[in-house]
């Protein structure tokens, strides 16, 4: 089948089995074909195809609310609902999204980048429906994975007190990113080997009834016997015991066995919980025997062998440079510890996990609980080197605060994908973590030039005894500079001057230093004189720098790969402002106020104007004709 012709589900409804086998392997095909050339989420999205064409072959979408968490496994979704003839777009630039987008479908009802969201907005359409008296059916779509974060759990405990109407579908693949961990993943690891739980407690319950009551004894151990058998069947039951019926587990690639079981959660009132077994990377065998998490989300790839186009010499990616260094200092200094809220494979932490398993925890995905964790080591004198990407520490943000920041305990916090991502789009990109850390008391913000300031900002963090410390760094590799043989500490809050000059000065760091040079070694061309500072500390600032620069009265321009608002520039801007410099010329240039979609980090930069054209044209409208200096 075409599946470019798709227009929409309906035409699954008078569908065979054996046609939507075939269909199944189109899509396979499909997928693996488009996302070679464009890169995403490829092994997800083989994992689910069967179980997404028996979503919308029994459900009827929008009307019936499908909800994906996490929204990367929604590629087969986008397929029939219309969008496969857009998918050479996928993941660039004014194309696919890669995720779900109600802007895109009326089949995308909810918008899912970040885990574990999606039972709590199916409760709140649940609420919604039962107050205007529709008839809907609610389906969130969560993996075994997203079921850890903290979140899930808050509502699957509400959806069973208050017993709604909700058919949760549990994609369990053992896999989120990386191996799923935890307590939680080892019940559903029990409950996979537990066979068909709820048929049999039903045959069981039928048996009972049929027995004369003798003395009336067996009749009163019925239930008990009944309810007995569930832990006899499976071990704790965790979800009937949150008020759930549930359902499996079921064979997630077998769509007589879907198709029985979503007929009955349909016909069941109250909350039930259907757990299906799926194969991550189903149908591609490189994707299928990844057992770390590699073909989770990839660049383009050769079909033929598997193997990732990649450049060619390419330098070492930035979460290598810090992962690597820190492993080599955990050589000598037994204090420190790494934690990743299920990132090990995206962190680069494989090194260190292998070498120090005894010291690298992966907490699932549940940013909060590693923040804390890392506090509660840091309060016990250890050094706790917590990998986190910048969009998911914002879930961790009252941890930060409250857990971390007001006890001014000595948390390494090393903060991944800082600045545009690209393709993974707005719900990825990691623009905020400079405007909602900056004001919190007792945190130190830092950002590199280079790897081999990189690596010798990571010494200065596990150097740093006086409470919390941030190094951010971005998506990708780095600039493939040389690195020092030996590590030195870079005193907290110093700047550094890349260039001199008298007409005016840039203040930027990490990624846009190497623009800021461009552009003023061009404007030099012009007789335009630009100072261009390494303000590698973002918080503190180089106050003494600060004060020399505003006391010259030369124009100031702040650049920043972050957004505006609360951002270094506003630091500057209230410096000047607290110590009486109010006629300094301080322009910003950053991330203006709306969120960044999905794109390549170059076509991004100049849709917003961070560019070296930009900044050169900025410059010159600062600086009047009659200041500009031979």
């Amino acid at each position: 089948m075409d599946v470019t012709k798709i227009k929409n589900p309906r035409f699954l409804k008078n569908m065979s089995t054996k046609q939507l086998i075939e269909l199944s392997a189109d899509i396979r095909k499909f997928l693996i074909e488009k996302l070679s050339k464009t890169g995403g989420h490829i092994g997800p999205n083989l994992g689910v195809v069967e179980l997404t064409i028996a979503l919308h072959k029994v459900f009827d979408s929008p009307k019936d609310k499908l909800i994906w968490d996490v929204g990367h496994q929604s590629y087969v979704h986008k397929i029939l609902t219309g969008r496969a003839s857009e998918f050479d777009t996928l993941r660039q630039y004014k194309g696919l999204s890669g995720f779900p987008k109600r802007s895109e479908s009326e089949h995308d009802v909810w918008e899912t980048g970040h885990s574990s969201t999606s039972l709590s907005a199916a409760m709140g359409m649940a609420i919604a429906r039962d107050l205007k008296g529709t008839d809907e059916y609610i389906v969130p779509i969560i993996g075994d994975g997203a079921l850890t974060g903290g979140m899930a759990l808050e509502a699957l405990n509400h959806i069973g007190h208050e017993k709604k109407d909700i058919i949760v579908v549990l994609n369990d693949n053992e896999m989120s990113i990386a191996p799923n961990v935890g307590a939680l993943h080892s019940v559903l690891g029990r409950l996979r080997t537990a066979g068909k739980y709820q048929w049999v407690k039903d045959e069981l319950e039928l048996l009972l009834k049929r027995i004369p009551a003798v003395g009336g004894k067996l009749a009163a151990m019925a239930e008990r016997i009944k309810d007995s058998l569930k832990y006899l069947l499976v071990s704790g039951v965790f979800f009937e015991e949150l008020g759930f019926t549930y359902l499996g587990p079921v064979d997630g690639h077998n769509f007589d066995d879907l198709f029985e079981n979503l007929h009955y959660a349909k016909k069941i009132k109250g909350p039930v919980l259907l757990h299906v077994i799926t194969k991550k990377g189903k149908g591609y065998s490189p994707a299928e025997n990844d057992k770390v998490g590699v073909w989770h989300g990839t660049g383009p790839y050769k079909i033929e062998t598997g193997d990732f186009l990649k450049p060619v010499d390419a330098a070492p990616s930035w979460s290598e440079l810090v992962s690597e260094t820190v492993r080599k200092l955990a050589r000598t200094d037994k204090r420190i510890v790494a934690i990743t809220p299920a990132m090990p494979v995206g962190s680069k932490l494989e090194g260190f996990a292998s070498e120090f398993p005894e010291r690298m925890f992966d907490v699932g995905i549940a940013e909060q609980h590693a923040t804390t964790l890392a506090a509660g080591l840091a309060a016990q004198g250890m050094k706790p080197f917590l990998a986190i990407y910048s969009t998911f520490l914002q879930r961790a943000y009252d941890q930060v605060v409250h857990d971390v920041c007001r006890q001014n305990l000595n948390v390494f916090f090393a903060i991944d994908r800082a600045g545009l991502v690209g393709a993974d789009g707005e719900t990825h990109q990691g623009v905020f973590d400079i405007a909602f850390l900056r004001h919190i008391p007792n945190l130190v913000i830092m950002m590199p030039k280079d790897e081999n300031e990189g690596q010798h900002m990571v010494y200065t963090a596990i150097q740093y005894d006086d409470g919390p410390i941030a190094l951010r760094f971005p998506r990708g590799n780095g600039l493939g500079v040389k690195l020092d043989e030996e590590l030195k500490k870079i005193p907290i809050g110093t700047w550094e001057v890349l260039r001199e000059g008298r007409d005016l000065a840039i203040l930027t760091f990490g990624t846009m230093i190497s623009m800021a040079l461009e552009a003023a070694e061009k404007l030099a061309k012009e007789n335009i004189s630009v100072k261009v500072v390494n303000a590698r500390f973002i918080k503190p600032m180089d106050e003494e720098m600060l004060h020399d620069l505003l006391e010259s009265n030369i124009p100031i321009l702040t650049i920043e790969e972050a957004v505006l608002q609360g951002g270094f520039g506003s630091a500057v801007l209230e410096f000047a402002h607290d110590h009486g410099y109010h006629q300094t010329v301080i322009n910003r240039m950053g991330i203006p106020d709306r969120f960044i979609e999905h794109g390549s980090v170059k076509e991004l930069l100049k849709e917003i104007g961070l560019t070296t054209a930009h900044i050169i044209d900025r410059v010159k409208t600062m600086i009047p004709r009659k200041q500009k200096r031979a």
